[in-house]
């Protein structure tokens, strides 16, 4: 039964959008009828065409309503449903336009006799390749609710682990951009305020406060050029992260830091690891999701890591030595790696490794937010208490003057 996008007039006269499912125009129309609207617009939701003017491939989603309707489908299946019956759980459900209408595009096309992963296919902005991997890996197999399952999970997981980064970063940032408004305003505006009351005591000012005099009208004079250079920046970067030798450079000096870069090899590790596991646990062949695992990693260099990686298991090397030889990957990952190979539970090890590599992240994470937050307001305090000094020693030099 295929699905119509409709606007309908209600009893009040507004103007209501949605979607229904019917067996023709005619049909749909009907059906509005008996719900007390008046038809204006019933057109068929085609598969290549959910958003009325053929942008299917430009239809996105966010990871929050991709990963409920992984857990949904999943839920559904494992409960016994079919897929169409699953689908139409979940367009009664859906509780966005945009939502609803991909939902009924990809009911349309399993319907026409696609498969799921093909029909997913159609929305490459909502749904990406490595998605479409597991899901076709699932619907080989006959496992496509435990994969389904799986891959909800590994989804959760992935927005948690962005969640606590992005927990970890917001306060020092906050801390860090009032810090820089209340020194800025300090030096700019407060500071040459106070300065004035001294340009007639025919006095010498302290060194501290003729310095900060002189970096506040350097700042006053040159503000418009740091904004302009800022700007620049950001624009340099972005171009420059758009570029692949560029961008490839940027990622090796990433790489290399000292805190950041072994932070964002352990996020790359533990992506690769969630991946893999799901893919050899639906009997994906170990190439192939290495192939696939390559598309969840961030940094150029351990992308590079993995390619070498997969030449060496190409040429009969274990998993665990060809990833040992690269040096790019935890050691304890590759351990758990082995330990699965040798047990014959592969996909079991790399769950594990992800999960260790995950709670490590989180570990350092907190030690990173336990130890910057503090130094950031000692620093920051340090320095406003440097320029309330600048601006209290001419004071004091002018008391002692007059006590005399």
């Amino acid at each position: 039964m295929p699905g119509f996008r409709y606007q309908a007039y209600n009893l009040d006269g507004k103007l209501q959008k949605g979607v229904l499912e019917a067996d023709s125009a005619r049909q749909a129309r009907a059906a509005l009828r008996e719900q007390g609207l008046t038809p204006y617009r019933v057109d068929v939701i085609a598969a290549n065409d959910p958003a009325g003017g053929g942008r299917a491939r430009s239809v996105a989603l966010s990871r929050a309503q991709v990963t409920q309707l992984t857990r949904g489908l999943a839920s559904l299946l494992e409960a016994g449903l079919t897929v169409e019956q699953a689908f139409n759980a979940l367009i009664e459900q859906a509780e966005g336009e945009r939502v609803r209408q991909v939902l009924a595009a990809l009911r349309g096309e399993v319907l026409a006799g696609n498969s799921v992963a093909r029909a997913l296919a159609t929305f490459p902005a909502a749904f990406p390749e490595l998605y479409r991997t597991l899901v076709a890996a699932g619907e080989s197999s006959g496992q496509l609710a435990r994969v389904l399952t799986r891959l909800a999970d590994y989804l959760e997981d992935r927005q948690q682990l962005h969640a606590r980064l992005s927990l970890a970063l917001i306060y020092p940032a906050i801390v860090l951009g009032v810090a820089l408004v209340v020194v800025g305003a300090l030096l700019v505006y407060v500071l040459p305020q106070v300065v004035q009351v001294f340009e007639h005591a025919h006095q010498r000012l302290p060194l501290l406060t003729r310095a900060l005099i002189g970096f506040s009208a350097f700042l006053r004079a040159t503000w418009v050029g740091w904004i302009a250079l800022v700007v620049a920046a950001i624009a340099a970067l972005r171009l420059a992260l758009a570029r692949p030798v560029p961008r490839a450079r940027l990622h090796r000096f990433a790489w290399r830091a000292p805190v950041a870069g072994r932070m964002l090899r352990h996020l790359d590790a533990a992506r690769l690891a969630a991946t893999l596991s799901i893919l050899v646990g639906s009997g994906v062949p170990i190439l192939a999701a290495l192939e696939a695992g390559t598309g969840v990693m961030t940094l150029v260099p351990m992308r590079e890591a993995l390619a070498t990686a997969a030449r060496g298991v190409r040429e009969g090397m274990p998993l665990a030595r060809a990833l040992a030889a690269t040096g790019a990957f935890p050691p304890v990952m590759v351990h758990l790696i082995a330990s699965g190979e040798t047990s014959g539970r592969l996909d079991a090890a790399l769950e594990r490794a992800a999960r260790q590599q995950q709670n490590d992240i989180a570990t350092r994470l907190a030690a990173f937010a336990a130890m910057f937050e503090p130094a950031m307001i000692l620093a920051m305090g340090g320095l406003v208490l440097g320029i309330v000094i600048a601006i209290l020693l001419p004071i004091f030099q002018l008391n002692s003057l007059i006590g005399k």
